[in-house]
């Protein structure tokens, strides 16, 4: 008499599933960033900013779409990876905001007014990745949790901050911030590169456009944002 067959229990088929899942969307988030950077090498990134300098002028938190979609949306793998990286990333943008919130004194008055845009901004998107996920009938997954991620403020950069001197904390958040914002117009080129949902494609470029203006308030400079 043969042996049984094992079955595998349902509790464990779940798990294999997810952890499965986890390691595409890893592996999707390299590939976004290696095809964004490909392509911005043999483009140039100005050339895909020119329509954000004309918006220089827009608080970033009007460049925010209204609502989410109300009706089942479609995501490919680029998609899911655009999101499950961007919503940690603007957490971890809002947690050093909140930082920065309590450590005004000295502060200069143009960056807590950038704080302030940034916030609301900030907070609108996480809403509407939220409701494409949500429309897509995708579960949000914290997949980087404890990695250092490209632009990704961490507990340890705050930890960071908070024990620096007051008079270093303008420069060393406008470099966290320039960071995070940066390395989120990489992200948006490579959605639009790769991503397969017309809805996440538009938001992505809004974002995008945000981040530029967000850049060039940041550096206190008109014109194209640095982008290196």
């Amino acid at each position: 008499m043969s042996a049984p067959t094992p079955v595998e229990s349902p509790v464990t088929a779940g798990r294999s599933g997810v952890d499965g899942r986890v390691w595409r969307i890893v592996g999707v988030v390299a590939t976004l960033v290696a095809t964004t950077l490909a392509v911005g090498l043999s483009q140039g990134w100005g050339r895909a900013d020119r329509a954000a300098d004309r918006s220089a002028a827009v608080p970033s938190s009007a460049a925010s779409p209204a609502a989410a979609p109300t009706v089942p949306v479609v995501l490919n793998g680029t998609d899911d990876a655009f999101i499950q990286l961007l919503i940690p990333m603007n957490e971890g943008a809002l947690a050093l905001i909140d930082h920065l919130d309590t450590r005004r004194s000295g502060a200069d008055p143009s960056l807590l007014a950038l704080l302030g845009d940034l916030r609301q901004a900030h907070q609108a998107e996480l809403r509407d990745l939220r409701g494409i996920l949500a429309a897509g009938n995708v579960p949000e997954l914290n997949i980087h949790e404890g990695h250092q991620m490209p632009g990704m403020v961490t507990a340890a950069s705050l930890d960071e901050l908070r024990a620096a001197p007051d008079a270093e904390v303008p420069s060393r958040a406008a470099a966290l911030l320039r960071a995070h914002l940066t390395q989120t117009v990489v992200l948006c080129r490579g959605e639009q590169t790769a991503g397969g949902s017309p809805e996440l494609k538009a938001l992505a470029g809004r974002i995008q456009q945000a981040r530029a203006t967000e850049l060039s308030a940041l550096d206190g400079k008109p014109g194209a944002p640095r982008v290196d």
